[in-house]
Formats: C-alpha cells, sequence, structure tokens
C-alpha cells in the first residue's frame, strides 16, 4: 500500500523527478585525504541514494577555500575523477546530487591550504574561534587579508568554474553555501564585512557578492540546475544579527528569484543559536522566493509532513540522522527507530562512523 504521507511523494526538481521530498543535507565528515574524495565517499553517499536529493559536504571552488582539514576540492582534475566515481555510484542507485560549493574565507588556517594558497575574508576580521589543524591541534584563526576588487572577481569566477567542472564529473546541480559563517556568509554579515565599497555597506551591497556568485554560476550551468542554502540568524562560526537581517535575506530572496534559482535552502540552527529563525520570516522568504523551498533543522517525519501539507516547504532536508541511518527514508516510512550517531567519528578519517554503519 502507498503511504500517503507528502514526505515520501515525488517532486519535480528543474528538470529533475525526485523519487521523494527527502533531502540529505550538506554534512563536513573530513575524509577527503590530499582534499581529493576517496573510494569510500562513493560508498557513504551511495548508501544513502534513496533520499530524493542528497547534496554534497561542502566543497572548495578553488585552493583558496580549503580553510579545514581534509575537506574536498572541486578545482582540480583528480578531484573531477574521484567525484565521478561519486556521483555514478549514487546514480546507479537511482539516486540524484548536487554538490555544495563552501568557500570557507576566514574560517581557515594557513596549514590546511595548499602552497600558494592565501587566507581570504570580506575585511581583515579574525574568526571568534579556533581552526583545526592535523598537525597541531586547535589553533587561533589568524587574521585573513581583505579582498582586493580583484581578488572578488577571481573568487566569484572560483564558483562559476567549478560549477562547471560539477557538470563534468556527473553532478545533477550545484548548491552554493551562503549559510554558517562561510565567505558568502561572511559578506552577507556584519560581524565579518566591514566594507564601506560597493561589497559593503548597505543592505544591497551586503548581499551583492552572493547575488553575482549565483549570477555568475547560473550563466554556466543554468540556474534550473542552482540552489542557495541561508542561515538566517545563524550564530556558527561568529556571525550575528542585526536590525537589518530580515531585510538583508529577504533582498536577497527576491535577487535569487530573478536569477531563476531552482531552490533555497534555509537552515535553522535554533539549537545553537540564541534564537531560531522566526515563523514571520519563513513565510516572509517563502513569498519573496518563487522556486523550491527546502527547510533543514532538527526535523522529524511528523514536524517534516506538518510542514510540507501547510505548505511551509516543498522538500525537508535531514542531517545527522542520515549519518548513522543510512536508509532514512526507508526507515521514516516505516517509523523505525533510528539509530543514534557516534559524534566522535564526525570529523575523523576513515570508514569507523562513515561507511560501516548497517544498512537496516
Amino acid at each position: 500500500m502507498t503511504d500517503p504521507a507528502l514526505l515520501f511523494s515525488s517532486f519535480r526538481l528543474g528538470r529533475m523527478e525526485l523519487r521523494n521530498r527527502v533531502v540529505m543535507s550538506p554534512m563536513t565528515r573530513n575524509r577527503s585525504i590530499g582534499n581529493v574524495p576517496s573510494e569510500q565517499a562513493a560508498r557513504y553517499y551511495a548508501q544513502r541514494a534513496e533520499a530524493g536529493l542528497i547534496v554534497t559536504e561542502g566543497t572548495s571552488p578553488s585552493p583558496d577555500g580549503l580553510g579545514y582539514a581534509r575537506i574536498p576540492g572541486l578545482f582540480s582534475p583528480a578531484q573531477v575523477h574521484a567525484w565521478k566515481g561519486v556521483t555514478a555510484a549514487v546514480h546507479r542507485e537511482g539516486g540524484r546530487v548536487f554538490v555544495q560549493l563552501m568557500h570557507t574565507g576566514r574560517a581557515s588556517h594557513p596549514a590546511n591550504l595548499p602552497a600558494g594558497a592565501r587566507m581570504l575574508g570580506p575585511s581583515p576580521v579574525a574568526l571568534g574561534s579556533g581552526i583545526w589543524v592535523d598537525a597541531a591541534g586547535e589553533q587561533p584563526a589568524p587574521v585573513p587579508e581583505a579582498m582586493t576588487a580583484g581578488d572578488v572577481d577571481r573568487t566569484i569566477e572560483g564558483y562559476a568554474r567549478s560549477s562547471e567542472l560539477a557538470l563534468e564529473a556527473g553532478f545533477d546541480g550545484v548548491e552554493l553555501h551562503g549559510a554558517n559563517g562561510y565567505l558568502i556568509d561572511q559578506f552577507l554579515n556584519t560581524a565579518s564585512n566591514r566594507r564601506t565599497d560597493e561589497w559593503g555597506g548597505s543592505v544591497t551591497n551586503r548581499i551583492r557578492f552572493a547575488v553575482e556568485v549565483a549570477r555568475r554560476t547560473a550563466g554556466r550551468i543554468g540556474a534550473d540546475r542552482l540552489g542557495m542554502r541561508l542561515s538566517p540568524y545563524g550564530t556558527f562560526n561568529s556571525m550575528v544579527s542585526d536590525a537589518a537581517t530580515e531585510e538583508v535575506f529577504e533582498s536577497l530572496a527576491r535577487e535569487l528569484t530573478g536569477l531563476g534559482l531552482v531552490y533555497l535552502h534555509v537552515v535553522n540552527h535554533q539549537s545553537m543559536s540564541a534564537s531560531g529563525i522566526r515563523s514571520q520570516m519563513l513565510r516572509r522568504l517563502r513569498e519573496a522566493f518563487k522556486g523550491a523551498l527546502i527547510l533543514a533543522g532538527g526535523y522529524d517525519r511528523d514536524r517534516a509532513e506538518a510542514d510540507l501539507r501547510e505548505q511551509r516547504a516543498d522538500l525537508i532536508a535531514f542531517g545527522k540522522p542520515f549519518i548513522s541511518n543510512p536508509r532514512l527514508v526507508t526507515k521514516l516510512r516505516e517509523r523505525t527507530t533510528l539509530r543514534q550517531p557516534d559524534s566522535a567519528t564526525f570529523y575523523t578519517s576513515g570508514e569507523k562512523g562513515y561507511t560501516d554503519y548497517p544498512l537496516d
């Protein structure tokens, strides 16, 4: 008998038909030795391919964005080749997969960057927390270089070129990481953006970097293959909110609608924030953005179903439950008990806590 829940119904996303409305959230796993995805990554994502859509871990579009230990990139031939193995494995299982392009910006440490890469940010303001370095443990984050106009243009081009490589690698599309205090979010937020030029200050200028990254990327791969993730009121990586926060995100949502992006992915970090995203703001984003809306943030089956039925979202993203429950969609459908993940293995290397969770 077919389950009547909307969560398990198909959904048209751009040029793709998703077999259900469950999205696997992007989650950093730090398994990419030399910043190249391994064969384990192919198994990891293929094990979870019954999700309607998988969004990969944050993947840097350029050497400058590799600020964390062991995160993958998508700018070299070796990386493209490795990602081809991942996308092929997911597609063999009938899944769909977008790569999330994430430039870490000031959330970085020089010891994590390859030779010749630079630690960049909108302004010379250091992150207020430490950065893990494999050889030295937790280290204070240095002050980043303030990006010049040339740096800004080269970085935007890096996103656009990486999006082209994503299609070459077999991805169904690209998600731009504009959340959680990484580079796009750093331009949106006054905690990290103290600029007085066209890239900072007013709401129009603060959203300009996000808009231009989306515009140039959409021009390369098509807006119907492109989404963006945002985290209004998030405090991760020392972000702050101000009187203009709602205007910033509502204005950005309207601009992304004008560009025709296929989805907006909004994550509510209420468990990590002083305040969550107010329902009023979610309504404003829903009205401003005309594409598909993905909501994320501590969902279970019943809450997900309620938000879909109330048309607050079109798709619902689940994060940590996918780590320890590869066949999460089946478990949600059958209402079986979810296995709890081992947080000690979230960011370690190797198979343990990655591909060794049972498939039942």
